[in-house]
């Protein structure tokens, strides 16, 4: 690595955008935020979307600002973005409609139909994907099923991220890391499955082709270069989906045996494989096979995640009790340990909107006790979060028939250490923790290795060892988190 050279990454989340600018030298990889703007779902007759133009306002205005920072010196723009939502291009290459939020109820009941129509079983093995009820197929499923006017008008079908990205370059295209999380895409091949299209009788002609993160895809398109008075810089498909960015800038030692923990509104646990895993093991939990930068496979299992706390926060705000993350944390911690139990992942927990009430729902349907103090409501989230890691970590220790030595949390997540604490608690494992902006980084480290900046996906993550503080967590009181892990297998 010769030279310094500065990309820009579009980061997209659930909650908010980010438009960072990082440069890349030989001993590290430095970042600055340049613009943040809010993000969330906007109600249209009774349903949820994404304002996507509003979204594209603000991404422009990221890259202008980034631009001047950087002295109009930007090697490549790249974006990532949540999975599975999708927009729906006419024949002008105009979005027909605001693209549908994941959590939407028009999913409801439509894996029951899919099931159907093709049975469970046989749609895994075609996909290896987990069953969610928000997955790209059922949301496309659910369109064909209303006999939707704008699928009948659709020429294209365009992931969230990369049709930002065709709104920035004009290019059609479907990134491989973000098509996966699709199930709608053959593991095994990477390309679109033939025999979901058909068993599902959806459109196979709409979707886009497949290209590999890491990839130039074209440049800022003249008329947007010109309004943003910068050059036309390349546009590049880096890990599309933001958990393979955050998972692409794990500062994971080769030599180890690890797992990650992308931390944040989702928690996203597994491991780094070279091929899909389908069988009657992945099956049972399921696991999903998701793609990840340079042809890897993301083994991983998706849970519920930070969801429940911030869906608890956003309630308790408008009670008039605007108290933070920090503040509901150390509330958690003076709490008394084990007070209750909780499946994090139960579908009630899905749709946002009165989430104290439903978990209380769910302690009553359970035969516990409803918890009314707030620190004690957080505490039973976070324990219940690490108890599903220990259960996780086990059954991709024996699907892949290797002991794991560490966990490696990224993400905005880093921040709770109570939770990080908790997890090395329940799983009995050293975790380190850090970047934060794993995301960010591993959308500019592929933006590097397109650009013959970096030579691999090993050196890029020795990269990010150098340039970031992490923090290692021991296992404490393992055999109080051994006893509660036991009692809530029975």
């Amino acid at each position: 690595m010769a030279e310094e050279k500065r990309y820009i990454a579009v980061d997209l989340g659930a909650e908010s955008g980010r438009v960072m600018l990082g440069v890349v030298s030989a001993d590290k990889l430095s970042l600055k935020e340049v613009h943040r703007f809010a993000n969330g779902p906007i109600e249209v007759d009774g349903t949820l979307r994404w304002d996507i133009d509003r979204l594209m306002t603000e991404i422009k205005t990221g890259i202008g600002k980034a631009t001047k920072e950087a002295g109009g010196e930007v090697a490549g723009i790249g974006v990532d973005s949540w999975g599975v939502d999708f927009g729906l291009l006419d024949e002008n290459g105009k979005l027909i409609e605001k693209t549908y939020h994941y959590r939407d109820s028009r999913t409801n009941g439509m894996m029951d139909k899919a099931f159907e129509m093709m049975p469970k079983r046989d749609i895994y093995e075609h996909t290896g994907l987990q069953f969610m009820q928000f997955n790209t197929m059922y949301q496309l499923l659910a369109m064909r099923l209303a006999n939707s006017p704008s699928l009948a008008k659709a020429k294209q079908l365009i992931m969230i991220a990369d049709l930002v990205s065709c709104f920035l370059s004009g290019q059609v295209y479907a990134e491989y890391t973000l098509a996966s999380t699709s199930q709608l895409m053959d593991m095994r091949t990477g390309q679109w499955s033939q025999a979901i299209f058909e068993g599902l009788d959806l459109p196979l002609d709409i979707m886009p082709r497949i290209v590999q993160p890491g990839t130039a895809v074209g440049e800022l398109t003249e008329n947007i270069a010109k309004k943003i008075d910068c050059v036309q810089i390349p546009v590049i498909a880096v890990g599309s989906h933001d958990t393979a960015s955050a998972v692409a800038a794990v500062p994971a030692d080769e030599k180890t045996k690890w797992s990650y923990l992308s931390s944040g509104t989702w928690s996203l646990i597994g491991v780094e494989v070279p091929k899909a895993i389908v069988n009657d093991k992945t099956y049972e939990v399921p696991f999903t096979n998701e793609g990840g930068v340079e042809r890897t496979i993301r083994l991983l299992k998706n849970i519920m995640g930070l969801w429940l706390i911030q869906e608890c926060r956003r309630q308790w705000q408008q009670e008039g009790q605007d108290l933070s993350y920090p503040e509901l944390t150390a509330m958690a911690e003076k709490a008394r340990p084990f007070a209750a139990t909780i499946d994090v992942d139960q579908d009630s927990f899905i749709a946002p909107g009165e989430m104290p009430r439903r978990i209380n729902e769910y302690m009553t349907g359970t035969g516990q006790k409803p918890i009314a103090d707030k620190g004690q409501l957080v505490r039973t989230v976070l324990e219940g979060l690490a108890l599903k890691y220990r259960a996780i970590l086990e059954k991709l220790e024996d699907v892949t028939g290797t002991t794991i030595d560490c966990l490696h949390i990224v993400g905005g997540g880093t921040q709770n250490e109570l939770l990080n604490q908790f997890a090395a608690n329940a799983t009995g494992k050293k975790v380190i923790t850090g970047p934060i902006e794993a995301t960010a980084m591993g959308n500019i480290l592929m933006q590097a290795i397109a650009t013959n900046h970096i030579e691999s996906l090993a050196e890029a993550r020795k990269l990010v060892r150098k340039s970031v503080q992490l923090k290692e967590y021991q296992p404490r009181e393992t055999s109080l988190w051994q006893e509660q892990y036991k009692k809530t297998k029975n």
